[in-house]
């Protein structure tokens, strides 16, 4: 009878013994959260849970160090730590010679509490909500903190999650029904220091897209001449009569884990330098290689014997200076948890988020005028999370004007700009890239830069808010080597393969502004779908076409008006050239 794998992975050789036993199972952090006061700045507590622990003693590992933890049961661990002893770092466990998958640890304060089972109910929608926890975007030139317990105070409520850096603080209500959650929303709305309340509506993650192809993960990938970029990161970096200095990166991936079990993450457990150079994976630890962040995370750092099937940024290891991978989704409070993880990643230094979600309002109409059904919200949380998501984007401007996120169109086939019905894509800010998604038109017989080399992904949301098209599907991980699961398709996994490029192209030149990095990519893209004559936008309006200025203004240019398809490797040359330029 054959052992599956995970039981394969417990065997070992005794030392010395030569007898095969038995190991304890492989040690993995299942999650890692904010617990006890969670307003306290100073003092920060953390709860981790984990598989594998053995008996005995464990070290717990934050950026190489030890630190002190208390063993609450099996499995389970918790450590405080004072803030300003300790940096934001990968944390992992140690047990005799295993060693756990590293997990992101911010000291940063940003975190909302999920709803449990009792605490959710069906509105009128058929949606699922919270009903007696909500976060309220506290006016400016108020002390967010200070004015969320008073207002808290008056409606008997409690407060128990905040990302303060946006002044939105969560409260727990005392009610038990949405009519009584609802009636007291209206009077916290009207309160004068509440610019907005964000009622949560927390679902499952972008669903996927399964197709019957049995392609090699990678064939999609030629369409964004996803190889001839490694090929030109790793001569063009080096060269000897024009050596570039490359530069870490650390990207943030929205996502709720990994699955190191895989072969192609179980090189990252235990400590990872960045500076070796290498690339670094942060993140809990997943039940399945086929779940979704497994996926999304591949794309960009899954490790392979074939180099032609890795992750783009672990493939440019040998010339690159490292990139961190931090995973993370903060808690599963749904798209509040969401930016809260996103600020907290923000605040350790990321430039790159990787936003490979989004949501639709309910009555969204696709192209053809039928609803979509898929990651719909009502009106009444869309507007708070428009609030919220304002407010982000505002904070970004002031605060960190170098980062970029990369956004997914999503894959309703609707209209992705529409910002009454779509987020968070329908924003109009040069820190947002959306993307959308295409596959290859097997029936065309055309070279790879022809426009009818690729076709848009039916599903694939448009207009002319969407920047730019990356392939659509990728196959998903398995716990044997060398072997590919379900192909996954849909602007989810469009979206890392931008990310991947931004990451690379910021490497050789960090100076790159947000807009600098759109324009790039705007200039070196290849087309997609006919020439739009910058029409009314339409079906054929894939993305915003290409203008003038993207081609040396060359009006008769046969780009022009076309929409915008990634060129990896054109990218990464016009990123070298612009460092003749940097100020």
């Amino acid at each position: 009878m054959r052992l599956p794998t995970r039981c394969l992975a417990a065997l070992l050789i005794a030392a010395g013994s030569g007898t095969v036993l038995a190991a304890d199972p492989p040690l993995r952090l299942k999650n890692l959260q904010r617990c006890g006061d969670l307003l306290s700045t100073e003092q920060l507590t953390f709860c981790m849970s984990g598989t594998g622990l053995a008996r005995g003693p464990v070290r717990v590992m934050l950026r190489d160090r030890a630190i002190e933890a208390t063993r609450k049961q099996e499995g389970r661990l918790r450590l405080t730590l004072n803030r300003k002893d300790h940096q934001s770092g990968p944390l992992w466990l140690e047990q005799g010679e295993r060693r756990s998958n590293p997990v992101w640890l911010t000291l940063n304060g940003s975190h909302v509490v999920p709803a449990g089972p009792d605490e959710v109910a069906r509105n009128m929608d058929g949606l699922t909500t919270y009903v007696n926890l909500v976060s309220l975007i506290i006016e400016e030139d108020h002390d967010g903190l200070a004015e969320s317990k008073r207002l808290a105070e008056k409606y008997g409520a409690t407060v128990v999650g905040a990302i303060a850096p946006l002044n939105t603080y969560q409260l727990r209500l005392p009610v038990d029904d949405l009519t009584e959650r609802d009636a007291l929303v209206l009077r916290l709305g009207s309160e004068t220091s509440v610019d907005a309340v964000v009622v949560e509506e927390s679902g499952a993650e972008e669903p996927l897209e399964a197709d019957s192809q049995s392609q090699p993960r990678n064939s999609e990938w030629v369409a964004n001449r996803f190889l001839d970029a490694v090929d030109f990161y790793l001569r063009r970096v080096p060269a000897r009569h024009a050596r570039i200095q490359t530069h870490p990166v650390r990207i943030g991936v929205v996502e709720r884990d990994v699955d190191f079990d895989s072969p192609e993450f179980s090189d990252y457990l235990g400590a990872c330098d960045p500076d070796r150079p290498r690339t670094c994976v942060y993140a809990r630890d997943a039940e399945s290689p086929a779940e979704h962040g497994t996926s999304v995370t591949g794309i960009l750092a899954a490790r392979s014997a074939d180099p032609g099937d890795s992750g783009f940024l672990s493939a440019l290891e040998p010339t690159s200076a490292g990139f961190e991978v931090i995973v993370e989704r903060n808690s599963d409070a749904g798209i509040t948890a969401n930016v809260a993880a996103s600020v907290n990643l923000v605040e350790d230094g990321v430039r790159v988020l990787n936003w490979s979600w989004g949501i639709h309002r309910v009555g969204t109409r696709d192209v053809a005028g039928e609803e979509v059904d898929s990651l719909i919200r009502s009106g009444v949380a869309m507007s708070g999370y428009e609030e919220l998501l304002e407010e982000f984007f505002l904070w970004l401007r002031r605060e960190h004007p170098d980062v970029l996120v990369v956004n997914s169109a999503g894959n309703g086939s609707a209209f992705s700009g529409q910002d009454d019905y779509r987020l968070p894509s329908s924003f109009i800010t040069d820190q947002l890239l959306v993307v959308g998604a295409h596959q290859r038109d097997m029936g065309k017989d055309v070279p790879v830069d022809h426009p009818d080399y690729v076709t848009k992904r039916p599903s694939s949301n448009i207009d002319r808010r969407v920047d730019i098209t990356a392939s659509a599907c990728t196959r998903a991980a398995t716990l044997e080597p060398g072997k590919r699961g379900e192909v996954h398709c849909g602007t989810s996994y469009a979206t890392p393969m931008v990310t991947g490029i931004v990451g690379a192209m910021l490497s050789i030149n960090p100076a790159l502004a947000p807009e600098q990095v759109r324009e790039l990519l705007r200039r070196s893209a290849l087309t997609i779908g006919r020439n739009s004559d910058f029409e009314a936008a339409e079906a054929d309006d894939l993305t915003a076409p290409i203008l003038p200025s993207e081609r040396s203004y060359e009006l008769d240019n046969k780009d022009i008006g076309r929409s915008a398809r990634l060129d990896m490797r054109k990218a990464l040359e016009l990123t070298v050239d612009s460092l003749q330029h940097v100020r």
